[in-house]
């Protein structure tokens, strides 16, 4: 039991670090060929802070572990809000802007159960995964189009998911360096998302429980936590926008990235209780932060983010004794 763990808490460390500089080698790559801040954004940054999600499902679903696939992405979605904004709301209230009301939410809240009816007949193949990729296209498109039509506009018409993307770019624009980390930082990815799987494949089989329950718990915990990190800063910043934009940005990604791709490679087989336990869990949770963003002061605030919490401890509590039983 000892090497799974050291695998898996090493993984994770370097799997944060790896993506850290993957994005900055890519990044500082595209700043020095005179790529636009606003597409570097939109591509490099959103798809580099999903990258540790999209190769841990990858190596998953070659390996024949679907399930830890699976509930990594449904994992972290339920993490990111219970736990990510449940913690940044206790640190400080998070407003949450008009124009996440407006075009953001909705869009997630339609995402999310759109991939229910993908999920609904048991798996999720080739023909489901080029769907989900098809929507990753258009809402980036949608992305880029709306925030050059407010680049003239107030900073608050821009969406916020694009406004956290370009403004965690980062510095550096020598290309030989960055040509550098973008080789490093992507064979640390894949070494350390390797370890990662192995770890967690292993205490699953020596447990007893599922790579499923698994993939719900460590792996997606231990994947979130660059946007509790994140999130939970920018909340002590009082960037509420920041912090929300950050988690709604990762949430849609891993709908649409983190089950498509793996999706392609090779058909996931859902589990039945994704759609009666998982699924719904994450969509409650999704529907309260779209009906809390609604409400009339239009903010997480601080006994809200303790209710979040309590909710998500007790979905672990919930997935530790079904997993037993």
């Amino acid at each position: 039991m000892v090497l799974p763990v050291v695998a898996i808490i090493g993984g994770l460390i370097l799997l944060t670090w790896s993506a850290d500089r993957f994005v900055f080698g890519a990044s500082a790559l595209a700043r020095g060929l005179g790529v636009s801040p606003l597409i570097i954004g939109l591509t490099i940054v959103a798809f580099g802070t999903s990258a540790p999600e999209i190769v841990v499902s990858v190596l998953a679903s070659l390996q024949g572990n679907p399930g830890l696939a699976v509930g990594n992405a449904i994992g972290s979605n339920i993490a990111n809000i219970a736990l990510v904004l449940g913690a940044a709301a206790v640190v400080a209230p998070l407003a949450i802007g008009r124009g996440m009301v407006r075009r953001e939410l909705p869009i997630l809240l339609l995402v999310s159960f759109g991939v229910l009816l993908l999920l609904i007949n048991g798996e999720l193949g080739r023909p489901e995964g080029s769907v989900l990729l098809g929507g990753l296209v258009a809402f980036t498109v949608w992305l880029a189009l709306t925030a050059r039509r407010a680049q003239q506009a107030p900073s608050e018409d821009t969406p916020t998911v694009v406004r956290g993307m370009v403004e965690t770019i980062p510095e550096g624009d020598r290309l030989r360096p960055a040509i550098a980390w973008l080789v490093f930082g992507l064979l640390l990815l894949l070494a350390s998302s390797q370890a990662l799987v192995w770890g967690a494949v292993e205490i699953a089989e020596q447990l007893g429980v599922s790579d499923l329950v698994i993939g719900l718990t460590i792996v997606a915990v231990g994947t979130s936590l660059p946007e509790l990190a994140t999130s939970v800063v920018a909340a002590f910043r009082r960037e509420a926008g920041l912090a929300i934009g950050n988690v709604v940005g990762s949430n849609l990604f891993n709908l649409l990235a983190v089950l498509a791709v793996p999706a392609l490679i090779a058909p996931l087989a859902i589990d039945a209780d994704v759609l009666t336990r998982d699924y719904p869990v994450m969509l409650a949770l999704t529907v309260a932060l779209f009906l809390i963003a609604l409400g009339r002061r239009g903010q997480i605030r601080r006994w809200q983010g303790a209710l979040l919490l309590i909710a998500f401890a007790s979905y672990l509590v919930h997935l530790g004794i079904t997993a037993t039983a």
